[in-house]
């Protein structure tokens, strides 16, 4: 048989959505003891199976880390702590003994007020493309746990929607998750990856006016960001120090009807670990004294199938509702990305009043493949609870969209 095609990783998620395609199965019918016994199985993943998940992911032109990363997600993981046999995800493998499926379980900590809300969320989801019609039953095995209070997913390409509408998934009711707005910081790099996607002839001869088009354009349209005084200058910094945990205790006692992901100095330094030793992360503080008012923290998210250079902003938390810090912040990171050449600053999926301060800098905007963001849960009242869109506060920092 032919080898399964290269995918991109959106891709690598459609590689469960088409074995959905002719399966109208109720969830509570689909469990792994209903499948028929050929010779494959359906077992928890552990550590030494990194390898295999590892090509089978790689296959389908997903993102894959070291192993050193990989196994860190789970062993040094606050959120594991209380939980010893917590499944790291599933597999499926066939009568040969090999990995023709898989879906990580990553769990987090989340605060409601004074609730605390466990919550897993799906990680590198893929499936071999000759085993597509046990995608459902795989994805059951996550979606039935009993020590969850909240499932999400902030990376579901267009291949998994119908999945999650099987799993009654809901989209989340804050921030715009089919759309990203971003400003470009180097024409010339953006457009040369620009005429790279769509395929162009003579890409090289167009680069030019069409990178002198945007500017003039962006320049008339009073796109570029500037920084504008405001008392309070942006720094950089590389560690995540003891201001950052006082900064999470003040702002979880200030905001007792949000959920919030924790964002303690230990699950900081667990998330951004390797993103901060490898130079993939930015965090910029703003701060009076020697107390954080707010910071952001930008991730280095390129595409390499383009050549484009991006930098994302995953995450932006203020004390005080001060949302009107982020413009500075924003112009800080731009002014950074042109000096190192990244192609353009992007930012997605955030709530309403961080994105109208995103929106008064002017940014372009695309529109995404599919509503990236779902969530799930069992309990009837924190369910009528996430229907309000206030009660959320979404960002990239959720689920493993920055991990």
């Amino acid at each position: 048989m032919a080898e399964a095609p290269m995918f991109s990783q959106e891709a690598g998620q459609n590689a469960v959505g088409k074995g959905l395609e002719s399966m109208k199965v109720p969830v509570d019918d689909v469990q792994p003891t209903s499948i028929p016994k050929p010779a494959v199985r359906f077992r928890q993943a552990r550590f030494e199976d990194y390898g295999q998940i590892a090509e089978l992911q790689a296959r389908y032109g997903m993102e894959t880390e070291t192993r050193e990363a990989w196994i860190h997600l789970w062993a040094d993981n606050p959120a594991c702590k209380g939980f010893p046999d917590w499944p790291i995800g599933w597999l499926l493998e066939n009568e040969d003994n090999r990995v023709v499926g898989y879906i990580g379980n990553l769990p987090r900590r989340y605060q409601l007020g004074s609730r605390n809300v466990m919550v897993t969320s799906t990680r590198g989801l893929v499936v071999d493309e000759r085993y597509r019609s046990y995608s459902v039953p795989l994805l059951s095995l996550f979606f039935n746990q009993k020590q969850v209070d909240l499932f999400l997913d902030t990376t579901v390409g267009p291949g998994a929607l119908k999945a999650h509408e099987i799993f009654r998934a809901m989209r989340v009711p804050a921030g715009i998750w089919d759309q990203a707005f971003f400003w470009i910081t180097n024409y010339k790099g953006f457009s040369a990856s620009v005429l790279a996607r769509k395929q162009m002839r003579d890409a090289k001869g167009l680069n030019y006016p069409l990178s002198a088009g945007l500017f003039l354009r962006d320049t008339l349209e009073g796109r570029t960001l500037r920084m504008r005084r405001n008392g309070l200058e942006p720094s950089f910094c590389t560690q995540l120090d003891e201001r950052f945990e006082a900064f999470w205790q003040t702002l979880r006692q200030s905001c007792p009807d949000r959920l919030l992901a924790n964002r303690s100095q230990p699950m900081l330094d667990w998330h951004f670990k390797h993103a901060l030793a490898d130079g993939r992360a930015w965090v910029l503080t703003l701060s009076e004294g020697s107390t954080l008012s707010a910071y952001a923290i930008f991730l280095r998210q390129d595409n390499a199938s383009f050549s484009l250079k991006r930098v994302r902003l995953v995450d932006f938390q203020a004390l005080n509702g001060r949302t009107e810090l982020l413009s500075p912040i924003l112009c800080h990171a731009f002014k950074r990305c042109r000096r190192e050449g990244v192609h353009m600053l992007e930012a997605m999926g955030f709530a309403p009043e961080k994105q109208r301060v995103i929106d008064s800098l002017l940014p372009h905007k695309r529109v995404l493949s599919s509503w990236r963001y779902f969530y799930k849960t069992a309990n009837p009242e924190l369910a009528e609870i996430l229907k309000q869109p206030g009660v959320w506060d979404p960002s990239c920092f959720d689920g493993d969209a920055s991990l």
